[in-house]
């Protein structure tokens, strides 16, 4: 009886553990607002996109495959009709030239979606409350399939070329 018990205890104390795993993931999560460092030593950075596909808040900002910061906010501006993302970018990547380019760009073929930020040239640096101009907004999978289809449905008759 006492193995039987011990046994018990034993699983019990194992699913307890696996329910605190699972907690603790959920709040790493990049959509999550959960997270566990919340903008201690940040600063605020604004880029406007076209299309922001899925970019959810939370999700990484990257420079070179390093994360720098992430997204703060996502929101829509009624005045230039595009998407506003809030960027906290953290206060030891504190050189980031103000020509910088800002991308939406996929974890894998289908994976979610980050901010990627490319370097540009200038001397002078982004700062807080500061707007990065350059941007270029997420590739759509569904549109390019799209594309696609139109692009081989137009060729379906063959070309002149091939007639003769």
């Amino acid at each position: 009886m006492s193995s039987n018990r011990s046994l018990e205890i034993g699983t019990g104390l194992f699913v307890l553990l696996g329910f605190a795993a699972l907690g603790f993931l959920t709040t790493q999560l990049p959509g999550t607002k959960l997270g566990l460092g919340q903008d201690a030593g940040t600063y605020r950075v604004t880029a406007h996109f076209d299309n922001v596909g899925d970019l959810k808040t939370g999700a990484p900002v990257t420079m070179s495959g390093v994360k720098v910061g992430r997204v703060a906010t996502v929101g829509y501006d009624t005045r230039e009709y595009k998407a506003v993302v809030s960027l906290a970018i953290s206060k030891d990547f504190n050189r980031i030239p103000d020509d910088s380019w800002a991308n939406i760009e996929t974890a894998g073929l289908l994976g979610a979606k980050y901010v990627g930020i490319d370097a540009g040239g200038s001397d002078s640096f982004l700062a807080d409350k500061g707007q990065i101009e350059n941007t270029q907004s997420a590739i759509v999978l569904e549109k390019l399939v799209n594309k696609l289809f139109a692009a081989f449905a137009g060729n379906k008759g063959g070309t002149k070329e091939e007639a003769k």
